[in-house]
């Protein structure tokens, strides 16, 4: 949609009603007026942020790779890591196997945390840095959003790298590895799963608690209006506020001095309910597909789908593997998950006048 948006604007044409809300959920805005003015600061900072991470990754690269593969690896892999793509060029480099993505640099913090630094910047999104910079970097002063993105963002990298670190200290892979190595690699786990695709050790080889870690972690992604796919970090913090609200016995969702609306909780609970029935029909589906496929077990199966409807794109080996009808299902997840079910459902759903006439109210039984 930025691109759009821009295209629209290169040709002097007018930006419709519809294609403004489009780009408003896709980058979460909430005001038409300021469209402009964040895609001018979106195209800024991302050639800025992705700049400096090349810039950083040149300086392992070109000492690895020469100058000219050095600094294109560079350019490269800080674009994939800025926008969550998660492709890498390092298959078959240094004597590994195809699909190594960054394990010859788990133990390099250049590496690991330049990469880690740009998927977390991406992932915060566009309307984060707008907003920090208009306030000058002082939190306080922040709007709601900025302040829920920058928490939850923290809490989900520090919780799970501590988890990472707690399940997989007798990790056979992790045998050779220093305690700040250890850390490092647990960090960078934590990091990755927020849609960005790349890893540093052989998801295989995670523990059953690392590995329901991470599939959580890869549905709920980044922050609303980022280069992250999942269900957004505010989507699931307005669905567990709402939820202690109800146990409270509070009317209003209130964090802080201010109130969410109801009708965001509504919003976010729509969310999560269709994404979740998505990955589960998508790993039914595969499942019937796949009843002569071996290697296609149910823990398979479902990491790969949560990954394909986060964006994340990582793998436990199981995608080349599958049949053909198994890719298409995966294909539509990844689209489903990158355009976003609002977006989708925005683009799809039909224009009706609201009624004045509200039907009677009954009760049902609940829990």
């Amino acid at each position: 949609m930025t691109f759009v948006t821009l295209f629209l604007r290169v040709l002097k044409k007018n930006i419709g009603v519809t294609k403004s809300k489009l780009f408003m959920l896709s980058a979460g805005e909430n005001n038409r007026s300021e469209i402009l003015r964040l895609l001018k600061h979106i195209i800024l900072g991302t050639l800025l942020f992705e700049g400096l991470g090349a810039i950083l990754l040149s300086i392992r690269f070109i000492g690895d790779f020469g100058f000219g593969k050095g600094v294109y690896y560079a350019i490269f892999h800080s674009v994939s890591a800025f926008c969550n793509a998660g492709f890498d060029l390092m298959g078959g480099m240094f004597g590994e196997g195809t699909f190594v993505s960054l394990t010859h640099y788990a133990t390099d913090p250049l590496i690991s945390i330049t990469i880690a630094a740009l998927i977390l910047i991406g992932g915060l999104g566009f309307c984060v840095w707008d907003n920090l910079v208009e306030c000058k970097g002082n939190i306080k002063k922040c709007n709601l959003h900025t302040k829920i993105s920058l928490s939850v963002t923290m809490v989900l990298v520090l919780v799970p790298t501590l988890l990472f670190l707690f399940f997989e200290r007798n990790n056979p892979t992790y045998a050779s590895f220093s305690f700040g190595e250890k850390l490092l690699v647990s960090f960078f786990n934590a990091v990755t799963p927020r849609t960005a695709g790349f890893n540093t050790i052989d998801m295989a080889s995670l523990s059953d608690s690392s590995y329901l870690l991470t599939l959580i972690l890869m549905f709920i992604g980044g922050s609303s209006g980022s280069t992250a796919g999942g269900i957004k970090i505010t989507t699931m913090f307005v669905i567990l506020m709402g939820m202690f609200s109800v146990f409270r016995g509070n009317q209003d969702i209130e964090v802080g001095k201010r109130r969410i609306h109801s009708a965001q909780l509504k919003q976010a609970l729509a969310i999560f309910v269709s994404c979740l029935f998505i990955v589960i029909t998508a790993t039914l589906l595969i499942c019937t597909f796949e009843l002569t496929n071996d290697v296609a077990q149910l823990k398979e199966v479902l990491f790969e789908t949560f990954s394909a409807m986060g964006t994340v794109g990582l793998s436990l080996g199981l995608t080349p593997t599958l049949c053909a009808a198994s890719k298409i299902v995966l294909i539509l997840l990844m689209y489903a998950g990158r355009v976003g079910i609002l977006t989708i459902a925005l683009a799809f759903s039909e224009k009706r006048d609201t009624s004045e006439i509200r039907k009677p109210v009954d009760n049902l039984l609940i829990g």
